[in-house]
């Protein structure tokens, strides 16, 4: 599997990708923000987006919006991950249209468990 990880705090994108990549066996693309994050979608078409909720250039539902109007990206499965931990919010975010919500911080030994829970992938 190939997974999109748009995060732009550098220390919870690495740990997120090694994860990832030693745990799962995913191929990890990341990206600091959601612009590039867009770019990178568009190009690479993964198999699912992990998105930062909060980010300076482009927060997550905005991201996510974009993802929805580009005819590319449009049917790509997006997780949020966020420091929200009120039901509501989480709530929110998947009539947002994402498949799921993993609340940060996340335990790097159980991540790529709660994505393929949420996608319904084998981990």
């Amino acid at each position: 599997m190939r997974v999109l990880l748009i995060e732009d705090e550098d220390h919870i994108r690495e740990i997120a990708q090694l994860s990832l990549e030693s745990i799962a066996g995913w191929q990890v693309l990341a990206a600091s923000g959601g612009l590039q994050g867009l770019q990178t979608a568009s190009r690479e078409h993964p198999d699912a987006i992990l998105l930062d909720v909060m980010m300076p250039d482009l927060d997550g539902p905005s991201t996510l919006a974009r993802l929805r109007a580009d005819p590319a990206t449009a049917d790509i499965p997006v997780v949020f991950l966020t420091a929200k931990a009120r039901a509501t919010e989480r709530q929110e975010l998947t009539e947002l249209g994402a498949a799921g919500v993993i609340k940060k911080p996340f335990d790097p030994m159980g991540l790529a468990g709660e994505v393929a829970d949420i996608l319904g992938w084998r981990a």
